[in-house]
């Protein structure tokens, strides 16, 4: 674990709670920044294993002693927060004009216990990930980042809705004249047009040869740019998010969001 990650998350965590007048339950031993530094660091290097971060960040000093149950029950009560604190860094870092957006697929059980999963049901949640050729069950994360890797809008919708699916309400917070560049999943002539005009911002993907191609700026920018998602991806692979235990929705939510804010500190700070 690095020091420097901690301090500045619980500090950045700590300013934004206050910011937004976040009232602390006088009863409470551990404040509401400690539990949710907890979570954001079991994300960062434990794969979001919440007790493991728990025992050895108390051990450590950096939190009081609580037990897992308390903690659990904490942390489930703050999961409106830390969205917020994640939509908050979110809208604080959508400056600028060049931003990346993909999806990458969540599962939340292995395709052979799906029948089986009382998380979620139907067919919905059946999904397909081109870039791996696989089929998979559960969730697909939709992400627009910075060039930095800074997650700037997201959205967890069921596995099979269509990459443009939400395309229009994450990039409603990206200021006008921006450029978005995405994969051929979001090659859309009529999305591109609306998104335009709702937002003042352009989509720019690979054109197909049929088609009129982008201008040499935009393509010598969708090369510059376009892989570093993939990076962005590789993080979040790493922090063991394709790999969630969750028991509930919620709690696989409260996990996700967790990760996505771990993976903001980190692209941040570093």
């Amino acid at each position: 674990m690095n020091d420097t990650y901690i301090v500045t998350a619980f500090v950045v965590i700590d300013d934004l709670l206050k910011a937004y007048d976040y009232q602390e339950d006088c009863r409470a031993q551990s404040s509401a920044a400690e539990i949710l530094t907890v979570a954001v660091v079991a994300a960062k290097y434990f794969q979001n294993h919440h007790e493991r971060a728990l025992c050895l960040m108390s051990q450590l000093g950096y939190v009081r002693r609580l037990s897992v149950s308390r903690f659990n029950r904490r942390l489930h009560a703050l999961r409106d927060w830390l969205c917020g604190l994640v939509t908050v860094l979110g809208e604080v870092f959508a400056q600028g004009e060049v931003f990346l957006i993909d999806s990458m697929p969540l599962p939340v059980c292995k395709r052979a216990r799906a029948r089986r999963c009382r998380k979620v049901r139907g067919r919905a949640f059946c999904g397909y990930c081109a870039a791996k050729r696989e089929r998979f069950f559960g969730w697909r994360l939709h992400l627009i980042c910075t060039p930095e890797g800074i997650p700037v809008s997201f959205d967890l919708l069921p596995a099979s809705a269509h990459d443009l699916t939400p395309l229009h309400e994450l990039a409603f917070v990206l200021p006008a004249g921006a450029r978005l560049f995405g994969d051929k999943g979001y090659l859309s002539q009529a999305d591109a047009r609306t998104l335009l005009q709702d937002t003042g911002g352009r989509l720019v993907t690979p054109q197909r040869r049929n088609m009129a191609p982008n201008s040499w700026a935009d393509d010598y920018d969708l090369a510059l740019y376009r892989k570093r998602i993939e990076v962005v991806y590789s993080q979040l692979e790493a922090m063991g998010v394709q790999r969630l235990h969750a028991r509930t929705n919620p709690g696989f939510d409260l996990k996700a969001w967790a990760s996505l804010l771990a993976l903001a500190f980190t692209n941040i700070v570093f």
